[in-house]
């Protein structure tokens, strides 16, 4: 390799079988892709559905692929197999494998022989990532579902107040969670890489879904006994109409709060010891805000906005994303490299670690005879005790990694500068794998979750009670440095020289300001991975607006396939954080592999919109490549017919008639079972409704007659109705109401922690099961303000006078500054 060649990628020479179907394994794969993995995608004859699928119900003519596909198959292979002849070829390519990624919904993946347990069983050095709805075991492993039916059990379609008090909540739109499903099933695969891989993975799109959609809100209702929200009502300003088109401006914290009232001339909205919350107050206000909003072009609002540090983004969609002026500077989108449409490019940048750059996907079965021919190399086996094959004779340069026990990031230390949701839930992931994780706070500047609990300041303690704190810090220490301060910084200094990682996800400029730029942190780290999680990335027009959930969301395109066909679009607000959280921590773990192989650091910049751009890339993949706008539709959507929500009998827990199922119809076979179902009238016996396409031609009439029966009827009858036909369907849960799910109860997905300030709370864990374990997630609690101050600094060498001076000066503490 000349010394201007970049390096190989992470994880070149490690060879992943593809035994997926749909979003989720493909998104998956695609990431190992990009990180260097030779990806094999096993087909049948007729090929994978992606390869047949356009959301905009645009032709594919034959012998050519749907655009989407070819997004998400750059740089891997083809190999098609017959079932039923070719398990000897399909038990060789699993042989010379280092993972499988697994999915049902193919006819090999539904052969026993080749189902994960008899994969992971027959080749026991393989890591074997499965991907399923509800997991591989428990009471509803084999129930029916799509994404939309998991979305409504896992309380993201109403968790945080979405849509219109008058009409039915709205799930979010564009498929998005099968998409964090793709990216989890990722870092599971990468972790388990780091001890040498050989178990099962066991995946749960419902986990993922609670994870990606709601807000902690088990461990907030059982601490602070009430939930995140009990209704729903439009966030103000929110997106909202000027007069050429659509902006978002975010409100999320008092101060914000406080410079709306100024920026749209109204300070005397501001009150500092108003009873009202900011949502309340912005809500009285809603008329005027609107008016002001409406009397303004888009460019003028933001130009005020971001004057006024005032979150704020245009709302993008797939005919406009890819030429807003940011991404454009960016360099964001990038044509694909096979049929030229425009997509995202990669979610997470890294130096001098590299990214593949992508290569042309490939054609139905275009590597079939290389594989089926190709030598065999065998060299010695692992921990199964017999030879493996290997095919890539490359790979005998890569350092190998041994089967370890132990979780898979024992002995990484990582300093963690991050606040809110994104970027602690990169490190929490950190953490709860075996890293040791010392989160960074400072007495004048808490993690920004300590503050939005709504816990009055009279209470005691009360920066020690938020729930959103506790459900993401579990597993770490805690120590505050004041950072304006040179000794605060000295302090940070020295803790940098024994990381392996350290995160940060301010705006570029606060960490610049204080000197902290990667150059510096190399400086007194040659190897250590540094990973930046600004917003809007660290270059570019927007570089240094604030960004929170919502205006990513806008940013990215997420927002507008999200609400009803006649109101403006609304705001997920949930899943551009814990998107970002989960890419983040993909990157570290290829950065760290490359640090084990080359001995050298990398600087990784894991910005939440690049994140965002890559989960809602369909929209500017079919506007390029078909010249098709995707719509908002309310709760249908482009792949089941019916989909949509149904009102039935019950009182909810706040004494509304606001209780809702979700019937979601993916195929004909479903349509058969719903029919069933429903006693099989007359109505639904038409030839019409046979097929995918009568189906959404006559989705009214279909509607109709499904609201008269579900309006009978208990959710509790529904779903028992509907899932012993095989239909997937679901209640529309309360977020705070996961607990009642036995699927859940079954697999252990909530953990009980014990806290020295609040009551034992339950806490969500991670959604996935290791079968080499751990079989406990949570081992410690959220650290209370600087508990570990004087541990950590008596680690570094501070004697016990010196730590002492530190505290009396302020430059560390255990009580917020007043």
């Amino acid at each position: 390799m000349s010394e201007l060649s970049p390096p190989p990628p992470p994880i070149s020479g490690y060879v992943v079988v593809d035994l997926s179907s749909d979003i989720a394994g493909a998104y998956c794969t695609k990431l190992l892709a990009d990180g260097g993995a030779e990806v094999i995608k096993v087909e049948p004859a007729e090929g994978d559905p992606l390869r047949h699928w356009s959301a905009s119900g645009a032709q594919i003519a034959d012998g050519t692929d749907g655009a989407l596909f070819s997004y998400l198959a750059c740089s891997i292979r083809s190999v098609v197999v017959d079932p039923r002849s070719d398990g000897e070829f399909v038990n060789a390519l699993l042989a010379d494998a280092d993972a499988v990624v697994w999915s049902r919904g193919s006819a090999l993946a539904e052969d026993p022989g080749f189902g994960p347990q008899a994969i992971h069983r027959n080749h026991p050095h393989l890591t074997v990532t499965a991907i399923t709805a509800f997991g591989l075991d428990g009471p509803w492993c084999d129930r029916p579902a799509t994404e939309f039916t998991l979305q409504a059990w896992s309380g993201g379609i109403v968790g945080l107040g979405r849509g219109a008090p008058d009409r039915a909540p709205v799930y979010v739109g564009g498929r998005v969670g099968e998409y964090l499903a793709g990216a989890y099933a990722s870092a599971a695969t990468l972790a388990s890489r780091m001890r040498g891989g050989a178990e099962l993975v066991d995946l749960s799109m419902l986990e993922t879904s609670i994870l990606g959609l709601t807000y902690y809100p088990v461990s907030y209702h059982e601490m602070l006994g009430r939930p995140w929200r009990d209704a729903r009502r439009l966030t103000v300003p929110g997106i909202a109409r000027a007069k050429d088109g659509l902006v978002d401006i975010g409100c999320g914290t008092a101060q914000q709060w406080f410079d709306l009232c100024a920026m749209t001339g109204h300070q005397e909205w501001i009150d500092e010891d108003s009873p009202l919350s900011i949502t309340e107050q912005a809500n009285e206000k809603a008329e005027d805000l609107y008016a002001w909003v409406a009397d303004q072009t888009v460019d003028e609002i933001r130009d005020l906005a971001t004057a006024f540090r005032i979150p704020n983004a245009p709302v993008a969609n797939g005919a406009n994303v890819d030429s807003l002026d940011h991404f454009v500077a960016r360099r964001s989108f990038i044509p694909n490299p096979r049929d030229g449409f425009t997509q995202p490019g990669p979610p997470y940048r890294m130096s001098p670690a590299t990214l593949r750059p992508p290569e042309p996907a490939p054609r139905r079965g275009e590597h079939t005879e290389h594989y089926r021919n190709r030598p065999r190399n065998i060299i010695p086996g692992r921990d199964s005790g017999r030879p493996t094959a290997r095919n890539d004779i490359s790979r005998r340069e890569v350092p190998p990694i041994p089967r370890r026990e132990g979780l898979p990031l024992e002995g990484v230390r990582v300093i963690d500068m991050t606040t809110f949701w994104a970027g602690p839930s990169c490190t929490h992931l950190l953490a709860m794998l075996g890293a040791d994780v010392i989160h960074v706070e400072s007495t004048r500047h808490p993690d920004g979750t300590r503050l939005i609990a709504g816990i009055p300041v009279t209470e005691e303690q009360w920066w020690e009670k938020s729930p959103i704190f506790s459900g993401l810090n579990t597993d770490k220490r805690g120590v505050t440095l004041d950072l304006q301060s040179a000794a605060g910084r000295d302090i940070l200094g020295r803790l940098i020289t024994t990381a392996d990682v350290v995160v940060e996800n301010f705006t570029p400029r606060v960490l610049e300001s204080m000197g902290l730029t990667y150059d510096a942190v190399k400086a007194i780290r040659p190897d250590v991975v540094m990973v930046r999680m600004p917003g809007f990335g660290l270059d570019g027009p927007w570089r240094d607006n604030p960004a929170f959930a919502y205006v990513i969301e806008a940013a990215a395109g997420i927002s507008w396939l999200t609400g009803y066909p006649d109101l403006n679009p609304f705001e997920p607000y949930s899943v551009g954080d814990p998107n970002a959280g989960i890419h983040a921590f993909n990157a570290v773990l290829l950065a760290l592999e490359h640090r084990r192989r080359t001995g050298e650091g990398s600087m990784v910049e894991a910005a939440m919109v690049d994140a965002a751009l890559n989960v809602a890339a369909e929209q500017v993949i079919e506007h390029s490549a078909y010249g098709a706008l995707l719509q908002r539709c309310g709760n249908r959507g482009p792949t089941a017919a019916p989909q949509n929500l149904y009102r039935t009998t019950d009182i909810d827990e706040f004494g509304r008639a606001d209780s809702w199922v979700a019937v979601a119809v993916a195929d004909d076979t479903q349509w058969v079972g719903l029919r069933e179902a429903l006693g099989c009238p007359d109505w639904a016996k038409s030839d019409e409704l046979a097929t995918a396409s009568g189906r959404h031609a006559h989705h009214d009439l279909i509607d109709r007659h499904l609201t008269r029966w579900c309006e009978t009827r208990t959710g509790d009858d529904v779903v028992a109705t509907l899932w012993a036909h095989g239909v997937p369907v679901a209640k529309v849960l309360q977020p705070h109401r996961q607990t009642e799910i036995e699927q859940l109860a079954s697999r252990g997905f909530f953990e009980q922690v014990d806290h020295p300030v609040n009551p034992a709370t339950r806490h969500s864990t991670m959604p996935f099961r290791f079968s080499r374990g751990p079989d406990r997630v949570h081992r410690t609690p959220a650290p209370l303000l600087g508990e570990h101050n004087h541990q950590v600094l008596t680690e570094l060498g501070l004697s016990e006078n010196e730590i002492n001076r530190l505290e009396a000066v302020g430059v560390i503490g255990t009580t917020p500054a007043r």
